[in-house]
């Protein structure tokens, strides 16, 4: 039986990916520090046999066995990652070298959960994986940006000097079940405010646009990609490149749940992309996926899990 550590399993991609890896066969270490991590993301695996969880912060060193190693730790919405900002650098730079270090020694593979914030506010649309982004060094939003660019960085690093068997992935929004209410995050926002008939809001003039992948398509890709065939490193992106606006956004949010919310518009937070699509070729080629959740069907199944958290 292969054994498995997820570090940040009982965050939101990290416990749907837990239990896919279990449904699979997986011996599953869980680890996480339980910042933004919840147990009640990861409660029903508990009976599992198979199934551990360790609280444990990946900025200190970490010893156990595994055969493979998905680094989904770190805060990725920008309340909960501008709220300690160094404390977010060194998940992501202190986090990468602990889990590659604990990969070489193990002999394990190991895929570091990238985002597209390594792109930042992109001259190049949609965004290949070729492109190097434009990102500030120095904004609110850098303790994220550039540490996970950092941590790919590492990744690469580690791979040539030490022959490592590395995957990266460049996450791309994505919603669903479990998503933190108070994220601060889009979709999350405006469930929630229609769910309270609470004003929705939107920053800036809401043309600014996003691609949302539904989560269960995201946690297929990931598992694709890390037993993809050896040499093929990425990184890749994964998400869905449909392309929507803010504004569209809201109003299918409202006319899924049926809320009189009004939609209000408020100044555009700093540093804050405009446009943000993947391009994913390579995942089709590669890895032989598309996303196949249609954002209505996956805006209907989230915002029956948020009824059940916040209604």
């Amino acid at each position: 039986m292969k054994k498995t550590l997820v570090t940040g399993g009982a965050g939101f991609l990290g416990s749907h990916l837990c239990e896919r890896l279990l449904e699979r066969g997986e011996d599953v270490l869980c680890v996480d520090n339980f910042y933004t991590g919840d147990k009640q993301n990861v409660s029903h695996l508990i009976n599992n046999p198979y199934f551990e969880i360790m609280r444990h912060d990946v900025t200190f060193p970490l010893y156990v066995e595994t055969d493979q190693i998905y680094n989904m730790a770190c805060p990725a919405s920008p309340v909960h990652y501008q709220f300690d900002p160094v404390q977010t650098t060194k998940t992501s730079v202190h986090g990468a070298i602990n889990m590659l270090g604990l990969a070489k020694r193990v002999k394990a593979r190991i895929l570091q959960a990238s985002t597209s914030e390594v792109y930042g506010d992109p001259e190049i649309h949609p965004q290949p994986e070729e492109y190097w982004g434009k990102v500030n060094p120095v904004g609110i939003r850098s303790c994220y940006d550039e540490g996970k660019r950092c941590a790919e960085t590492l990744f690469f690093d580690y791979w040539r000097q030490h022959n490592l068997s590395i995957k990266v992935v460049r996450i791309f929004n994505t919603y669903g079940p479990r998503m933190h209410p108070n994220d601060g995050r889009v979709v999350s926002n405006f469930i929630v405010q229609a769910i309270r008939g609470e004003d929705i809001t939107i920053y800036g003039d809401g043309q600014q646009t996003r691609s949302f992948c539904y989560v269960d398509d995201l946690v297929e890709v990931i598992i694709r990609m890390m037993n993809s065939e050896e040499g093929f490193t990425g990184p890749v992106n994964i998400g869905n490149p449909g392309e929507f606006t803010m504004l569209e956004l809201a109003e299918k949010v409202l006319s899924i749940t049926g809320s009189k919310s009004k939609i209000i518009f408020q100044p555009l937070p700093s540093d804050d992309p405009k446009q943000r699509q993947p391009d994913i070729s390579m995942a089709k080629e590669k890895l032989d996926w598309e996303p196949k959740v249609a954002l209505e069907d996956g805006l209907k199944e989230t915002i029956a899990y948020f009824k059940k958290v916040v209604g």
